[in-house]
């Protein structure tokens, strides 16, 4: 599919980019990218360089007083204390850094953790009972517990106090907990509203610590750990956010957590940066949840044993091949069913299957919208039964909860937001769900959508060099709202054309008018070796990255576009 590309518009960039060079001593392909993001002033000192004295004061995030004052009641009274996370990235590490830094102030806490497949996604009743019988008199939230509204009344009618920690958007009626701690709450007076889960149970272990007067440290060493959480949980990374995973990728390339270093070096990444966290860790810590084993993530991340670390590791590896296998299998029996059913035509995709894996077919979904660029939702149907889960993801410009919304009537239930949704539906009512939610797309011409790729400028590559490629990693992490930078190289000859991994990729080698010579890869552009041939003249968007080889560096275009130059 053709993209749109789309340069950043700022009207005063020139005056901006002159002043953003004289003061950082930064070139002016650096400071052009920060005046297209709007990192201007006192923003782009704390971007380049953020420092430890950068973050807000945690005491204007809603109830958190009353949540600090109630856990170090807990601390003086070693109360029995549960601490209940969800099962993805976000919530393990927001468990990890809580259950630790409250065992460093005498009080050893519990966890729990929904299994995904059996319970789902945050608060339940059945667990609320469960831990009440067990005699906890307090509880923790982490990541969740913002829209539990009857589970919370029911822990307190069974005698436990809870305080919630969550990011994610409240209803109109927040939950009757002893304190609600989120930054997204209306009456929220705190500067910034995007923090992840674990971002929240960082604030708050920095207000109990100022509270007690502990040093920074108590808290700042577990900014690795609280990195890893942000990152994968992919949340903007600007602002408070982009202080916690700069400082904190810091601490993760010698970081003193056993289980990380051991997950790291599963990994296989040489260097570790948001790429190494997003595509690495992520995933494997992901993948125990997905396949109902969450646990296991959390005790790689708490263990002090080397041994173990080693073998917990290795173990989450094997769910992570696990998932891939699921991932694979699901996507090829969807793609099959899109081409059976021609529904690559259709505004939107809407596929149903028999015992497709819960905890995979969200990933599948991207792809399949990745791939297609139209919103998709897959639904599995459990053999023997009559329902079915499934989860949807969406397009810019195309609200998935939105069009849910019109489709009720053909659902049992639904949630989530305007770019990825879980739903319920009967297996006799599939048929119309499809059908309404299709007409809907239609409404909505999705059909005229487009990817756009957005540019931070044009870059003649007779201009570059590696010092001035090597600049941009000041820009790193890259994440939400923060994106790696993508150029414009224009009316570049084609010299060399070859197709990689049997057809899978692009490689080239390409010549400016002045001789000038780059190589360019595009990762999953296979597709287009036909459409060009040696001494044609193109237009690449891309990546500038440093590829070393045989020891030896040189800069290359990593390809997002090509297309003959005009």
């Amino acid at each position: 599919m053709s993209k749109k590309w789309q340069y950043y518009k700022n009207e005063n960039k020139k005056e901006e980019v002159t002043i953003l060079q004289n003061k950082f001593k930064i070139n002016e392909l650096l400071a052009t990218i920060l005046a297209n993001r709007g990192i201007t002033g006192e923003n782009a000192e704390v971007f380049l360089d953020p420092k430890r004295n950068d973050f807000y004061d945690p005491y204007n995030i809603p109830d958190i007083q009353k949540a600090v004052d109630r856990i170090i009641q807990a601390i003086n009274s070693k109360e029995k204390t549960i601490i209940y996370g969800d099962y993805d990235v976000d919530g393990i590490t927001s468990i990890t850094v809580l259950k630790s830094f409250l065992k460093d102030r005498g009080l050893e806490v519990d966890t729990y953790i929904p299994n995904r497949l059996k319970e789902g996604y945050g608060l339940n009743k059945e667990a609320i009972k469960k831990i009440a019988s067990e005699n906890y008199t307090f509880m923790i939230t982490v990541d969740c517990g913002i829209t539990s509204i009857e589970e919370v009344e029911l822990a307190k009618d069974l005698g436990i106090d809870t305080v919630i920690t969550d990011h994610h958007e409240p209803a109109d009626k927040i939950p009757n907990a002893f304190a609600v701690v989120d930054c997204k709450r209306k009456d929220n007076i705190y500067e910034f509203r995007e923090l992840a889960g674990v971002g929240v149970v960082f604030k708050l272990t920095q207000a109990i610590s100022i509270k007690l007067g502990l040093a920074q440290k108590e808290y700042l060493k577990y900014l690795d750990i609280v990195s890893i959480g942000t990152i994968s949980d992919i949340v903007p990374l600007v602002d408070e956010n982009r202080v916690i995973t700069k400082l904190g990728l810091k601490l993760v390339q010698c970081t003193r957590n056993i289980g990380l270093a051991a997950l790291l070096k599963e990994t296989g990444y040489s260097k570790i940066d948001s790429t190494a966290i997003a595509f690495g860790v992520a995933p494997r810590i992901n993948a125990c949840g997905r396949m109902g084993c969450a646990d296991r993530a959390l005790e790689l991340l708490l263990t002090t044993d080397r041994d173990k670390a080693i073998e917990l590791a290795r173990s989450i590896g094997v769910y992570n091949i696990q998932r891939q296998t699921e991932e694979k299998r699901i996507f090829e029996e969807a793609n099959a069913q899109i081409k059976k059913e021609k529904l690559e035509n259709s505004e939107a995709i809407i596929l149903g299957g028999e015992n497709w894996h819960h905890g995979v077919i969200g990933i599948v979904s991207s792809k399949i919208t990745e791939l297609y660029y139209k919103p998709s939702i897959l639904v599995c149907f459990e053999e023997g039964k009559n329902i079915g889960k499934g989860s949807g993801r969406s397009i810019p410009g195309f609200d998935l909860h939105d069009a849910l919304m019109k489709c009720q009537e053909s659902l049992l239930a639904f949630g989530g937001h305007s770019m990825a949704v879980g739903v319920t539906v009967a297996k006799g009512k599939f048929e119309d769900f499809k059908n309404r939610f299709i007409e809907i797309a239609k409404e909505a011409n999705v059909s005229k959508l487009s990817p756009v790729l957005y540019l931070d400028g044009n870059i003649n590559i007779d201009e570059i060099n590696k010092q001035i490629v090597e600049s941009l990693s000041l820009l790193e992490p890259y994440g939400e709202a923060n994106k790696m930078p993508i150029f414009a190289f224009k009316n570049l000859k084609v010299d060399s054309i070859r197709s990689l991994t049997d057809g899978k990729h692009l490689k080239l080698t390409l010549k400016s008018s002045n001789n000038t010579y780059i190589n360019a890869i595009g990762f999953n552009l296979g597709y287009l070796a036909e459409d060009f041939k040696i001494g044609d003249k193109i237009d690449i968007a891309g990546n500038l990255e440093i590829n070393r080889f045989n020891d030896i560096d040189s800069i290359q275009i990593n390809m997002k576009d090509v297309i003959k130059s005009i």
